[in-house]
């Protein structure tokens, strides 16, 4: 899901053509680790060990602030979406 939301050339979160595989991945997975995180589902193991294979694989060292805050805005989009409008403490 994230890296549809993350990199749909229809989406304001899409990236360059000359964006790294790995910081794409580092991107996506991030997004997986937040939204697995926040809602207690499991994986974030999984997540983790992902997120470090990308940033020691590619030239990724450290998450650039736009791609933290794209990362952010797509968790933050993919977590809302599942949330109900009428609970008030999700909403």
């Amino acid at each position: 899901m994230a890296h549809s939301i993350l990199h749909s050339s229809e989406s304001d979160f899409a990236d360059s053509e000359i964006t790294p595989r790995s910081l794409c991945e580092v991107e996506a997975e991030s997004v997986a680790l937040l939204c697995c995180e926040s809602l207690g589902l499991e994986g974030t193991d999984y997540c983790r060990g992902y997120l470090q294979h990308w940033l020691n694989r590619g030239s990724v060292e450290a998450i650039p602030e736009m791609s933290a805050q794209k990362i952010f805005r797509a968790a933050d989009q993919i977590i809302r979406a599942g949330r109900s409008e009428i609970d008030p403490v999700t909403a």
